[in-house]
């Protein structure tokens, strides 16, 4: 008969061994799983900090429309082409951009 170790015939290593494999490979919460969570995680936190950027940007530049004159003439002209009645508008278009 051959020799087993003593080690293979220890029930509760053997039964840490089969719920490390199981917590690792097939549980729902497995690792992978936590590490796509652990990506997807970081993504929406970048995508919340971009966000919160933009809307301080918006308010900051609603708040220029709402209280200067001239901020709102600028965005007209830029945005909108509007002009005053004496001038001519010409608008270059850059190739490099098509």
């Amino acid at each position: 008969m051959k020799y087993i170790p003593t080690w293979l015939k220890n029930k509760y290593l053997l039964t840490f061994i089969a719920f490390a494999i199981w917590m690792i490979f097939f549980d729902r919460n497995d690792i992978f799983t936590q590490l796509d969570r652990k990506k997807e995680l970081k993504e929406i936190e970048q995508s919340t900090r971009y966000y919160t950027t933009e809307i301080e940007n918006s308010k900051k530049a609603l708040n220029d429309l709402k209280t200067s004159a001239a901020a709102l003439e600028k965005l007209a002209r830029e945005k909108y082409f509007m002009k005053k009645d004496n001038e001519d508008i010409y608008i270059i278009e850059d190739s490099a951009k098509n």
